[in-house]
């Protein structure tokens, strides 16, 4: 877009967008990556978030959208504040839509949108309230339930909800007592130009930045320090891997979370100091895919997995865990798939791809073509601007059945 203005807004297109933080995650990534294209169709996009952590938010200043922190003066989470600060911001902005992604988000904009009269729709990023998955994460299910019952009371004011996945559609549908048809499924897309193309030159250029010499086998993965994220599984997998290849080198990118304790004392009972980098959050993930022997996705749950597009898009090879949702992306064709949760399923599968590094290439190939075929964000972003466009459609329509509804009597 360079310095150009933006062709302005067609009547019905302002949209306001609610996210809980701009940090970098698998949501908020996503948003900053459809945001550009959103704005060239012809959206006005508003965007607003309730915490304060470092991220994103630059970037999106730079493409000129306008950007609002809804964060406390004390810092501490006030859902009353930040219902209060959304209605203000709603009178200013004066959206057609607001888009919230996100618990804390959907909790406060679905509420604020409802009392101005506006439609709102929703994002469906993960398949939540699952009592055996918040056993193993630790998560009290009782407090799980009544999150579960805030967000399935406060989903009756939703225009439409959007959903990354099919499987996430069905799945949330049913636990939000959200009828299926009004979810619609748009897949996050990222932008090829942007994340550039694999070449030798850099990646020598970026292994030279680790530290990782030409030839070392390179293994990359992504993500919060979540137990969703499985990254104590690809430790415990790495013995394996190394009697194979005894100079693998491992590094992990992104911000530390609840599991950041339990890695740390992996690291140190398997002895892989030496082989195993915590990165923290990085913003040339592209750059290091682009240098990667192979992209290790070992989530137990995923959503979507944004950064698994990016793999493809950078033919970057790809061992990931066999969920639905990730079925819906990639297939055994495009990427070597293991059993979640399963260490020595996911040993095998690092192994195979390293040792078969023309094998791996040619599924990496194969897996760009598939990303060029429906996952690129210039697709997404027509759906986006079709979506929102139907949903303002229909919250105007049903306002003239109430008028006409209300009109009194001739006499």
């Amino acid at each position: 877009m360079g310095d150009r203005e933006p062709p302005p807004a067609p009547p019905g297109r302002r949209v306001l967008q609610v996210i809980d933080s701009l940090a970098r995650a698998g949501a908020e990534q996503s948003l900053v990556v459809l945001a550009p294209h959103l704005v060239a169709a012809g959206v006005d996009l508003h965007v607003a978030y309730l915490v304060e952590r470092d991220g994103l938010r630059p970037e999106l200043e730079r493409i000129g959208v306008p950007v609002t922190s809804l964060a406390p003066p004390d810092g501490r989470r006030h859902r009353r504040w930040w219902y209060r600060r959304l209605r203000e911001l709603i009178a200013a902005v004066g959206p057609d839509v607001v888009h919230t992604t996100l618990f804390e988000a959907d909790l406060a904009g679905r509420r604020a949108a409802a009392h101005a009269g506006v439609p709102c729709v929703s994002s469906l990023v993960n398949s939540t309230y699952d009592r055996g998955q918040a056993r193993r994460d630790g998560v009290s299910w009782l407090k799980l339930r009544a999150a579960q019952a805030v967000d399935a009371l406060t989903a009756r004011r939703v225009a439409r909800f959007h959903a990354v996945t099919d499987h996430v559609a069905r799945v949330m549908s049913r636990r939000l007592l959200v009828p299926r048809s009004r979810v619609e499924v748009i897949p996050r897309g990222r932008d090829p130009e942007a994340l550039g193309r694999r070449d030798p030159a850099r990646a020598r250029t970026v292994r030279a930045g680790l530290g990782v010499p030409d030839g070392v086998p390179l293994v990359l993965a992504v993500g919060r320090q979540e137990p969703q994220k499985g990254f104590d599984v690809l430790l415990r997998a790495l013995p394996q891997v190394r009697a194979r290849f005894p100079d693998l080198r491992v590094v992990v990118a992104g911000r530390e979370g609840r599991a950041t304790d339990e890695l740390a004392r992996l690291v140190a009972a398997g002895g892989l100091g030496d082989a195993v980098t915590f990165l923290g959050v990085r913003d040339d993930v592209p750059d290091l895919l682009a240098a990667a022997d192979v992209f290790a996705f070992p989530s137990r749950r995923e959503g979507a997995g944004g950064t698994l597009l990016e793999a493809m898009a950078l033919e970057c090879p790809v061992v990931a865990s066999d969920l639905p949702t990730l079925r819906e992306v990639v297939d055994p064709a495009t990427a070597r798939l293991v059993r979640p949760g399963d260490a020595d399923d996911l040993a095998r599968g690092l192994v195979e791809v390293l040792a078969d590094p023309a094998g791996a290439a040619a599924r990496a190939r194969d897996a760009r073509a598939r990303f060029e075929q429906g996952w690129t964000v210039q697709a997404t972003a027509r759906r986006w601007v079709a979506f929102y466009d139907r949903v303002v459609r229909e919250a105007r329509g049903t306002r003239a059945a109430a008028l006409a509804g209300a009109s009194p009597p001739a006499q």
